[in-house]
């Protein structure tokens, strides 16, 4: 089994211009049209090429406040308002500003054992698949996971 037989064909992108706001909205949308969740997404050029990847991880990592740990000791309606403010000067970051752009990929004939292997390794939880340099697919380690466990039954 290969990557071209567990990789999920239709994916949803972003461009590197699209704001933090513009992917939450992004990624509420996919995981309503996948039916399932969704957490990280591909960033790709007007070529459609591949530039980066960006995760729920990382938006939420960004959105964190430097001293969330004084939080606790402020009034929870101070807290609010700072919250509120803080998401108000992120919603105009681009993606661009905060996405992975070291983007580990694989080939459609890449064996599935060897992307488990560069899961785990690499802690990565997701991987486009990359013929040349057309992105056809993304395989996500749920996915992987599952194909694995219907070969143990």
């Amino acid at each position: 089994m290969y990557a071209r037989d567990i990789m999920s064909p239709g994916f949803h992108t972003l461009s590197p211009s699209n704001t933090i706001a513009e992917a939450v909205s992004q990624f509420h949308v996919a995981s309503l049209e996948e039916g399932k969740k969704i957490f990280g997404l591909m960033v790709i050029d007007e070529n459609d090429r591949l530039v980066g990847m960006i995760s729920i991880y990382d938006i939420l990592l960004f959105v964190q406040p430097k001293h969330i740990h004084v939080w606790s000791e402020i009034e929870d309606l101070e807290a609010q308002a700072l919250f509120g403010e803080l998401l108000d000067r992120v919603k105009s970051v681009q993606v661009s500003d905060i996405m992975t752009t070291n983007v580990v990929t694989v080939k459609p004939q890449t064996h599935v054992m060897v992307i488990a292997d560069l899961m785990i390794k690499r802690h990565i939880r997701r991987v486009p698949v990359v013929e040349g340099t057309n992105l056809v697919g993304i395989v996500y380690i749920s996915d992987l996971f599952n194909h694995l466990l219907q070969k143990f039954m």
